[in-house]
């Protein structure tokens, strides 16, 4: 019985650098494969400005996932990302970043995604640049990726658009709104879970992965 637990995020979500915590022991105690999808929520014409209501909000809710999660929220972060007006609230760079290490070392994307919303929420590193987010791939020793980012090819960004739609449309046709959401794919179906008990109650999330209801 081969069952997928398919993870629809964004990298500049702060729910999905949430439910980023209690995941790895999630995957390790019901041993399913994890497949990630970027849905593009804060890339292109999500993306804006960081303005200072902007960063008033984020930081609130930042600050609530963190008592709820246990997940981190420097004031290094809130200083140097929130505190930019520089700088963009754009995901779509890391969603390039996330998509090559995807086509070079799939099994690496989750690590590669808890390391870039570690630069962002705990060291406060700017990871709308290809520059830093190549220096976070090399860190991890996926040196193909990081090269392939540092001038992304038109395949390299077709192959981001091609995994962001698909994304969408698995949100779209199963009627989820938003992300973090976790989809379980058993014997050719696909069902919806409630992703919030990743955050108030991991041990029934797994339960609920573990024996499919």
């Amino acid at each position: 019985m081969n069952k997928t637990l398919s993870y629809l995020f964004d990298p500049l979500c702060g729910w999905c650098y949430g439910a980023g915590g209690p995941l790895p022991e999630i995957l390790a105690s019901t041993r399913l494969e994890l497949r990630l999808l970027p849905t593009g929520l804060f890339s292109g014409a999500g993306a804006r400005p960081m303005d200072e209501q902007f960063a008033a909000y984020a930081w609130g809710n930042d600050q609530r996932i963190e008592r709820l999660t246990g997940q981190a929220f420097s004031e290094r972060y809130r200083d140097k990302v929130l505190a930019d007006r520089s700088q963009l609230f754009d995901s779509g760079p890391a969603t390039v970043a996330l998509t090559a290490v995807h086509l070079s070392a799939a099994e690496r994307e989750f690590d590669a995604l808890k390391a870039i919303q570690h630069a962002r929420y705990v060291d406060g590193l700017d990871i709308t640049s290809l520059q830093i987010l190549a220096h976070i791939l090399e860190g991890l020793g996926l040196n193909d990726a990081a090269q392939r980012l540092v001038v992304p090819d038109a395949a390299l960004r077709q192959a981001t658009q091609e995994r962001i739609a698909q994304g969408r449309d698995l949100l779209a046709r199963l009627g989820a709104s938003g992300v973090p959401t976790f989809l379980l794919e058993e014997n050719g179906q696909t069902r919806l879970l409630h992703g919030s008990a990743i955050f108030s109650n991991p041990q029934a999330f797994a339960s609920e992965l573990q024996n499919g209801h």
